[in-house]
C-alpha cells in the first residue's frame, strides 16, 4: 500500500519520462476535459467500445497500480510493467504517424480525385452537347422526311380523290344515258336501280355545283326526276281513268313504276296518292252525295257497308300493286273518314231540327262501332304526318255540336221521371227509422252512372260539362224537395247521397278532358248534403 501511495524507497527507480498518461490526464492536456471535449469522448467510446480500464470514464489511478501490484512481493514485477507499457507507447506513436501520414496521403489522393472527376464532367459535358447536336440534325432530318411524306400523303388524298371523282363522273354520265333510254322505254323495274345509285352520286357532286359540265349533268338528272314523275302519273292515268279503265287488270309495269315513284320526290307520291284516292272514293261521293236518301243519318250502315265492300274489292285487285309501305287501303280509308265527316256535317247543319236524341244516339253508336272496328284493322301510321288523330275518332267529331241534344233529353227525361217519385209519395211508402235509404236516391245515381258512361262514349269535352250542369240541377232539388220533405228519417240517405256526389264529381273529373278538368265542381251540392247529414243527428 506504501508503494501505491508512492511511499517507500526500496527497490524503486525514477519513474521513465516516457511513462504513459492515462486517457483522462492525456484529455485533460489536449482539453478534452471540457464539455465541448467530454463529447467528443462520449461520442468516441459510442463508435469505438473498449474494455480497456485507462478507458473507462471512473479510471482512478491508485485503484489501477493497486490492481496491477496487489501485494509488495509483485513489485519485483515492476521492470517487465515499465517494459510492456514503454512497448505500448511505443506501438501507440507508430499508429499515430501512421494514420497522420495516411491523412496526408488521403488528402493528396482526394486532390488528385477531385481533379480527375472534372476532367471527367468536362468529358461528359463535350458529350452532351455533341449529343444535343446530333439530335437538333435528326430532328431536322425527321422533319425534312416527314414533310416529304406529307406531301406524299397529301398527293395520295388528291389522286384517291380525283381517281373516285373520275369513277363517279362516269358512273354519272352512263347512268344519265341509261336513264334517258330507259325511260323512253318505260321499263321502270330496270330503271330503279340505277336512278338509286345517280342520285347518291350526285351527292358527291354537290361541291362541284359550279362547274358547267357537272350543273348541266345534275340539270339532266333533274330533268329525268320530271319526266318519270309526269310519264308514270300518265300511265296511271290512262290505266285507271282512260277508256279502257275498265277493261283494266294490274300489270307488272305498274307495280315497278311505284317502285321508282318511292325513289323520286315525295311530292311525286303524294300527289299521285291524292289523285289515285279521289278516284276510288268517287263512286262514294256519287251514291252519298246530300240530295240522295241513302246520306241520311238513318242510313249511316249504307256508307260503312260502302267502304268494307269497296276495301275488299281494292285489296283483292289491286293490294299486290303498291307497296306495302304505302298502305292505301289505310290511306283510302282515312279519306273516307274525312269525307264523311264533312259531308254529314254540312247535313246536319241544314236539317238540324230532324234529328232527336233517338236518331243520334244510334249513329254515334253505330259510327262509334265502325271506328273500333277501323282502329283494329289499321295502325294509323299515315295519320302520324297529318294532324296526330287517330281512326277512332275521325268522324264522330261531328256529332260533338249537336250532344246538346242528349244532355236536353236528360234533362227532359228527369222532369217527367220526378213525378212518380214526388215527396208525397216516399212520406207514405218508406218505414221509419234513420237507417233506411230511399229507393229513389240509388235510382238516381244508377242513372247518373248510366249517363256519364253513355255520355263519355259520345265525348269527353264540352258535352260533359253540360251533363254536369244537368247532375248539379236535380242533385240540390233532389235534397231541397225530397230529403226536406223526409226529415227527419232520412239521415242514411242524406249521408249516401253525401259519399256518392262526392265519388261522381270523382269519376267526372277523371272522364273530361284534361283541360276542362278544372271546370267540374260538385261542393256546393256536397255542402246542401252535408247541412241535412249535421242538422239531422240533433233532431
Amino acid at each position: 500500500s506504501d508503494v501505491a501511495n508512492g511511499g517507500g524507497s526500496w527497490g524503486s527507480r525514477p519513474p521513465s519520462p516516457k511513462t504513459p498518461l492515462t486517457l483522462r490526464e492525456e484529455g485533460a492536456r489536449v482539453g478534452i476535459g471540457s464539455s465541448g471535449g467530454e463529447e467528443k469522448v462520449q461520442a468516441g467510446r459510442a463508435v469505438l467500445p473498449s474494455d480497456d480500464p485507462l478507458d473507462q470514464p471512473d479510471f482512478n489511478s491508485v485503484d489501477y497500480i493497486n490492481s496491477i501490484f496487489p501485494t509488495e512481493q509483485s513489485l519485483s514485477s515492476i521492470d517487465d510493467v515499465l517494459n510492456g507499457m514503454e512497448c505500448k507507447i511505443h506501438s501507440i506513436d507508430n499508429e499515430i504517424r501512421m494514420v497522420v501520414r495516411g491523412q496526408t496521403n488521403v488528402d493528396q489522393d482526394g486532390r488528385a480525385a477531385l481533379e480527375e472527376a472534372q476532367h471527367v464532367i468536362s468529358e461528359l459535358f463535350v458529350h452532351i452537347h455533341d449529343i444535343k447536336v446530333k439530335a437538333e440534325q435528326s430532328e431536322e432530318m425527321v422533319k425534312e422526311i416527314t414533310r416529304d411524306i406529307k406531301q406524299l400523303d397529301c398527293a395520295k388524298r388528291n389522286l384517291t380523290a380525283s381517281i373516285t371523282t373520275l369513277n363517279h363522273l362516269h358512273m354519272l354520265v352512263g347512268g344519265v344515258d341509261s336513264l334517258l333510254i330507259l325511260t323512253k322505254k318505260r321499263l321502270y323495274g330496270e330503271i330503279v336501280m340505277p336512278l338509286q345509285a345517280v342520285m347518291e352520286v350526285m351527292k358527291h357532286f354537290q361541291s362541284y355545283s359550279n362547274i358547267p359540265q357537272v350543273k348541266h349533268l345534275s340539270d339532266q338528272v333533274n330533268q329525268i326526276h320530271l319526266e318519270l314523275a309526269h310519264q308514270i302519273s300518265g300511265d296511271f292515268r290512262e290505266a285507271f281513268s282512260g277508256p279502257n279503265a275498265k277493261h283494266f287488270t294490274p300489270n307488272k309495269q305498274l307495280a315497278e313504276a311505284c317502285l321508282v315513284v318511292s325513289i323520286l320526290d315525295s311530292k311525286v307520291k303524294r300527289d299521285l296518292l291524292k289523285w289515285f284516292i279521289g278516284l276510288q272514293l268517287s263512286e262514294y261521293c256519287h251514291l252519298f252525295q246530300e240530295n240522295q236518301d241513302s246520306a241520311w243519318l238513318d242510313k249511316i250502315d249504307r256508307r260503312y257497308a260502302w267502304l268494307k265492300r269497296h276495301l275488299l274489292e281494292f285489296e283483292d285487285k289491286f293490294g299486290l300493286m303498291f307497296p306495302p309501305d304505302w298502305a292505301v287501303s289505310e290511306r283510302i280509308t282515312v279519306e273516307f273518314c274525312n269525307i264523311t265527316r264533312m259531308e254529314l256535317s254540312k247535313l246536319m247543319a241544314k236539317r238540324r231540327s230532324d234529328i232527336d236524341v233517338k236518331l243520334l244516339l244510334f249513329v254515334i253508336q253505330r259510327t262509334s262501332n265502325f271506328e273500333n272496328l277501323l282502329s283494329r284493322r289499321f295502325t294509323g301510321i299515315t295519320l302520324e304526318d297529318v294532324d296526330g288523330s287517330s281512326l277512332k275518332s275521325k268522324i264522330n267529331q261531328c256529332f260533338e255540336p249537336y250532344l246538346n241534344i242528349y244532355i236536353e233529353s236528360l234533362d227532359k227525361f228527369v222532369q217527367d221521371s220526378k213525378q212518380q217519385h214526388s215527396p208525397s209519395n216516399f212520406n207514405t211508402v218508406q218505414p221509419e227509422g234513420s237507417n233506411v235509404i230511399l229507393s229513389s236516391c240509388a235510382d238516381l245515381f244508377v242513372f247518373y252512372k248510366k249517363c256519364m258512361v253513355q255520355c263519355t262514349q259520345l265525348s269527353t269535352g264540352q258535352p260533359m260539362l253540360g251533363l254536369t250542369t244537368t247532375f248539379q240541377k236535380y242533385l240540390r232539388e233532389y235534397a231541397i224537395k225530397l230529403l226536406q220533405n223526409n226529415l227527419p228519417n232520412i239521415l242514411t240517405t242524406a249521408e249516401y247521397c253525401l259519399e256518392t256526389t262526392h265519388q261522381l264529381e270523382v269519376k267526372l273529373k277523371e272522364k273530361v278532358d284534361i283541360n276542362l278538368k278544372d271546370n267540374i265542381n260538385l261542393s256546393q251540392e256536397q255542402d246542401i248534403f252535408h247541412k241535412y247529414t249535421i242538422n239531422l243527428k240533433y233532431i
